[in-house]
């Protein structure tokens, strides 16, 4: 009897321990996560408007299959703006007295996501992703999410943008009518600022071309003609400020602008187009679709206009560059169940169905493979019909990202306040110049050898400065 109760209880024992084992697995294999207990996962972003509402879509699609089935529920929250947003992170990683805690997900950039690895430790996405996953992705989109000194992969990439040249076709086409001037003329900046010129000229003084994001003209141009302005090696930063790459910079921007045939009035350049202040424009992919449908000048009626999207003017003679941007998404460490469902909701948002869906809403290009395909973003769009501005942006962002060398800056100390310099320095001083000349002094007071060494020292030394 008591030799049947021992082998009765053994086998009860291993039974149990049978099931324990089971269930102990079946937690590895969900990692934690339960549909009777969903687990919930916030992100932070700062997406507004229509990207908001496009983001917040697929959301709701992701919580309604997806995260149904595995026990995930996401709640998205707009920060309204980058530096909002890099506020709301900083307070929560440091704790501050009513800050709310770390969102699960949060959007933003390398010299961001660098500084906040440093205090609250970031998820390395690796852990959670295989590399037949990862070649799914375009790799130079994952390249730029990996940060520090070891070059973790720690910012996921969800939507990128590049630049674009976008004409006033309405305008451009009188013009290109009465004086043969070609598009082709406007493949490098040599040919930008001659056709500037002539429209300058042809017009009776009016302004062919404006430019959003300067900063991008400075890192992008200065690395085309062979200086990195921002370098990392070996964990030590450089500042590459050539003085003659610089002088080129300037005569294709500053130049131009004193002489009249650039300008900038409103916040954008698209604002500038609407105005009837210029004609041409450098903006992002993304902003493509704040591009405007009429003009409304001051001194005349409104009139219809049509767009012309064009690759990123380069210098003559150069490798193609442009900039690749676009904040990636982070994941801060928590529990494996928090962590595994906020990756399964970035490689879901990012499959290219819902990638495509997002940029065909948002105007920003996909990150997977088969999402920048030609052939599938035609396919895409028979069915799913956008815009045609923010159709022809896609197009040439995506065979820009197939013939340019996209470009992603460094992470640096100081970086944002350094770019702030770049973005404001040049442009500061060409808006001021010009209104000196239109109130009377002579152009040339302002086209000397001296005029330029003395910006150029003042904006190195504001650099040197900010990242030392």
């Amino acid at each position: 009897m008591k030799k049947r109760l021992s082998s009765i209880l053994y086998i009860i024992c291993a039974v149990l321990a049978l099931l324990l084992a089971g269930c102990g697995e079946m937690s590895r294999n969900n990692h934690g996560l339960s549909k009777e207990n969903p687990t919930s996962i916030k992100i932070w972003h700062y997406y507004n408007g229509a990207l908001a509402a496009a983001f917040d879509d697929l959301v709701s699609e992701f919580n309604n299959t997806v995260g149904r089935e595995n026990g995930i529920v996401v709640y998205s929250e707009s920060m309204s703006t980058v530096v909002d947003l890099e506020n709301a992170l900083w307070d929560s990683a440091n704790e501050k007295v009513g800050a709310p805690d770390m969102p699960n997900i949060f959007q933003c950039y390398q010299d961001t996501a660098t500084a906040l690895d440093q205090v609250v430790s970031l998820v390395d996405l690796d852990d959670y992703i295989s590399e037949d996953e990862k070649n799914s992705y375009v790799k130079l989109f994952l390249d730029a999410g990996c940060i520090g000194n070891d070059k973790k992969w720690k910012l996921f990439p969800v939507a990128k943008s590049t630049e674009v040249l976008i004409l006033n076709k309405t305008d451009w086409d009188k013009f290109a009518a009465d004086t043969g001037a070609s598009t082709q003329d406007l493949s490098t900046w040599e040919g930008l600022v001659d056709t500037a010129e002539k429209y300058y000229e042809w017009s009776d003084g009016k302004a062919f071309f404006g430019r959003d994001a300067f900063a991008n003209y400075l890192i992008i141009a200065s690395s085309q003609l062979g200086h990195e302005i921002f370098q990392v090696s070996d964990g030590r930063e450089k500042i590459d400020f050539d003085k003659e790459t610089m002088r080129t910079i300037w005569n294709h921007f500053y130049v131009p602008y004193v002489k009249g045939y650039f300008r900038h009035v409103g916040q954008y350049r698209s604002d500038d187009v609407k105005l009837g202040e210029i004609i041409a424009l450098v903006c992002s992919s993304s902003s493509a679709v704040y591009f405007p449908t009429e003009v409304t000048p001051a001194d005349g009626p409104s009139y219809a206009i049509e767009h012309l999207v064009l690759p990123l003017p380069n210098f003559d003679r150069t490798a193609p560059y442009a900039v690749q941007q676009g904040a990636g998404m982070a994941v801060t460490k928590s529990t494996e169940a928090e962590e595994y469902a906020s990756v399964l909701f970035l490689k879901w948002f990012t499959e290219w169905q819902q990638n495509l869906k997002f940029s065909v809403n948002s105007g920003y290009m996909p990150v997977s493979v088969e999402a920048v395909k030609v052939e599938t973003v035609d396919s895409y769009l028979l069915e799913n019909p956008t815009s045609a501005i923010v159709s022809d942006s896609l197009h040439v962002a995506i065979d820009e990202v197939s013939r340019y060398i996209m470009y992603t800056p460094p992470a640096v100390t100081g970086g944002t306040q350094a770019r702030s310099i770049l973005d404001s320095s040049m442009p500061d001083l060409a808006i001021r110049d010009r209104a000196a000349v239109e109130n009377g002094t002579a152009v040339d007071v302002f086209l000397t050898d001296e005029h330029f060494e003395e910006w150029y020292e003042d904006t190195l030394a504001q650099l040197q400065e900010c990242c030392r």
